[in-house]
């Protein structure tokens, strides 16, 4: 492997021609915990999440925009109500083998920043920096967009009625109001964040609450014509199995983001796991039932022609309280928004500490002990989708890059397993359960390459345009020297405009 540029050193000074900026006097106003933990540990990110909020932030991230849009493709490609159903429930159990699974990596290396830490460690540098380049500045930042986008538009529906050049423009806007109010609560303080998410966990899970017992209600009437014969028009080619499976999978993604902020998760040998049982355990069985009330009131045909499945699904079973379901879907984004922030922003934080970032984008608040230069960063790059509304497609593109990262962190575990058998594992699932979720994601890589090589070519020339930024700024350090005056400047301008210090590791 060539070689990387080193881990940045626990503690710096500012640069020598800059003082390091004097503590703000509101600094001595400070809660007596905040202090404390300077106290005890320095400057660095404080273990403000506990059981609840690391389900909630799970949960709160997972369902986003998904459940209330996404059931119409996967009906289309499973071409039945018993498949669709069968598809959803599959692919919760996927999702909490793979989150298991992930759990003994968590676990083992306690780091916040999840696949990137765990690739860095078991594949060296290329691969997690790739990984890192194409979460990072396309993926994630594309997902977020759509996600404001998604709440912007059932925010601005109901006023601008047929209006598509002013309700753009608006929902524009107020998408950039979301990415900025987050960001700003993210930067402030740790536990505001944790407690929006879980308000909103509850606000979306009372939403596809309402939808299932409205669905049990049509069912228990009498109306059971849809499940009559529930395989009736069962697509069974391999393809289409394996594109529903995409369909699903979207609504599940999410529950890798709680690897990112492991270091801020209180007793994270005992509540990663748990949480992920829970979270994914909860997720499966909402989005099961509320697929069951979906099929029981609309059939394929109407769910096909659906815009919005949820809003159609609404004004069929809810009739008089039907207003009720944008305000849902705005909490349920508001919620995934939240949790994409404070996450991904840790990925930048991380990435920045090993290097593959500027140094700048490691410091923390000096009083909010928070990332802000990383908070920041990821969300300029968030508003920078907004440029375009056409940012689905960039989304199918990352989607294969997702599930090659997810193969490539089996991978890795495998690879500890039989090079470090000795090595602690405070959680340890069994062998069996890598393999299924590994051959799994193996499916999902090689069909649609089969299928749709033209989208899965522009997938990997995403990927790859992070090999030269790589080669310029990790693998030729006499290149990257030259930048060295840049990026000190770019350091300086952060710990002055953000009062950002350089992490402080405990004794």
């Amino acid at each position: 492997m060539a070689p990387e540029k080193k881990d940045l050193p626990q503690k710096s000074a500012p640069p020598a021609h800059a003082p390091a900026p004097a503590p703000a006097p509101a600094a001595q106003d400070k809660t007596a915990s905040t202090e404390s933990a300077k106290d005890d540990g320095g400057v660095k990110l404080q273990k403000e999440l506990g059981l609840l909020e690391g389900v909630a932030m799970i949960v709160g991230i997972v369902i986003g925009s998904g459940i209330f849009v996404s059931p119409k493709g996967v009906i289309q490609y499973a071409g039945s109500v018993g498949m669709s159903l069968a598809v959803w429930a599959a692919c919760g159990l996927v999702a909490m083998v793979g989150a298991l699974c992930f759990a003994e990596l968590g676990t083992m290396i306690p780091e916040s920043g999840g696949m990137y830490c765990y690739l860095h460690e078991a594949f060296g540098a290329l691969p997690a920096f790739l990984y890192m380049w194409v979460t990072t500045v396309i993926r994630n930042s594309a997902g977020a967009a759509i996600v404001a986008l998604t709440f912007a538009n059932y925010l601005l529906q109901p006023l601008f009625p047929g209006c598509e050049a002013v309700s753009d423009a608006a929902t524009r806007l107020i998408a950039a109001l979301l990415i900025c109010f987050l960001s700003w609560i993210n930067c402030v303080n740790v536990r505001w964040v944790a407690k929006v998410q879980n308000v909103f966990m509850v606000t979306k899970l009372l939403a596809l609450v309402m939808i299932i017992v409205a669905g049990i209600y049509h069912l228990a009437s009498g109306h059971l014509e849809n499940f009559r014969a529930p395989l009736d028009g069962t697509n069974w080619q391999a393809a289409a199995i394996a594109t529903a499976f995409y369909q699903s999978l979207f609504s599940y993604s999410g529950w890798e983001n709680l690897y990112y902020v492991v270091e801020e998760l209180k007793n994270p040998n005992k509540n990663l796991p748990l949480a992920i049982i829970i979270s994914t355990g909860l997720v499966t069985a909402v989005y099961t039932l509320a697929n069951v009330a979906y099929l029981a009131v609309l059939t394929p045909s109407e769910m096909l022609a659906a815009d919005a499945v949820a809003m159609t699904f609404a004004s069929r079973a809810l009739s008089t309280v039907a207003w009720t379901m944008p305000v849902f879907v705005m909490c349920s984004t508001f919620g995934s928004m939240n949790g994409v922030v404070f996450t991904q922003s840790r990925l930048i934080f991380v990435g920045a500490r090993k290097g593959h970032f500027p140094e700048a984008f490691s410091l923390v608040h000096m009083e909010n002990l928070t990332p802000v230069p990383a908070v920041f960063l990821n969300g300029i790059l968030t508003l920078a989708m907004l440029v375009t509304s056409d940012v689905g497609l960039l989304i199918n593109y990352s989607t294969f890059a997702a599930t090659l990262t997810q193969f490539a962190c089996i991978c890795a575990l495998f690879w500890f397993r039989y090079k470090q058998p000795e090595r602690a594992r405070p959680f340890k699932v069994w062998i069996a359960l890598p393999i299924v979720f590994g051959l799994a994601s193996l499916f999902l890589i090689v069909m649609p390459i089969l299928e749709r090589p033209i989208e899965v070519g522009a997938s990997i020339g995403v990927i790859c345009t992070g090999l030269p930024v790589y080669y310029v700024t990790v693998y030729r350090q006499d290149i990257a020297k030259k930048f060295d005056g840049v990026l000190a400047k770019l350091t300086y301008v952060c710990q002055l405009l953000f009062l950002g210090l350089a992490e402080e590791k405990a004794d």
